[in-house]
């Protein structure tokens, strides 16, 4: 869905899965411009909603992103991230550093009857969120982002995307 004129649009949209090392991985899509309702809530967009694995069951885990947004992970996704942080070597400093500070705040949520998630006032001081928001599809999770700070996101992009392009995905390309 997106929003235009202050009215929702139905866009067919469904959950789109894609094989990575031998796992299935929930594939997000689009940005959505939403608003919290005073008790800290948001309501998942109906084509976010299509997007999300049927193997989560309405269960999610909201936490701290890498940058100051929140990250809303599908159970199934946070799993698979718990399973590679598993991995870890806990007697490096950087992986406990690592892990410590990528779990903090981790919460779990459910969608209620109303597709609402309530997300904790600690992570919405965390991302500085207030009321205007946006959901953006990031992969296997959904960022959460006040929209001020994603539009000052967006209007500091590199300079030069292509350079970046190449430097991040050269290599990558199959072809």
């Amino acid at each position: 869905m997106s929003e235009s004129g202050g009215k929702w649009e139905d866009v067919e949209i469904s959950a789109t899965l894609v094989l990575v090392n031998d796992r299935i991985v929930t594939q997000f899509l689009g940005e959505y411009e939403i608003k919290l309702d005073a008790k800290g809530r948001l309501v998942l967009p109906a084509a976010l909603l299509r997007q999300l694995p049927a193997e989560a069951g309405g269960k999610l885990v909201v936490n701290r992103g890498i940058e100051k947004c929140l990250s809303l992970y599908p159970s199934n996704e946070w799993d698979a991230q718990m399973a590679e942080l598993n991995k870890l070597n806990p007697y490096v400093k950087e992986n406990r550093e690592f892990v410590r500070y990528f779990l903090r705040g981790a919460t779990p949520v459910e969608l209620d009857s109303a597709n609402r998630i309530l997300l904790p006032k600690h992570l919405l001081e965390h991302a500085a969120i207030e009321k205007d928001l946006v959901l953006a599809g990031n992969l296997n999770n959904i960022e959460i982002w006040s929209k001020s700070l994603h539009n000052s996101l967006l209007d500091n992009e590199p300079v030069d995307f292509s350079a970046l392009a190449e430097k991040v995905m050269g290599g990558r390309f199959n072809g």
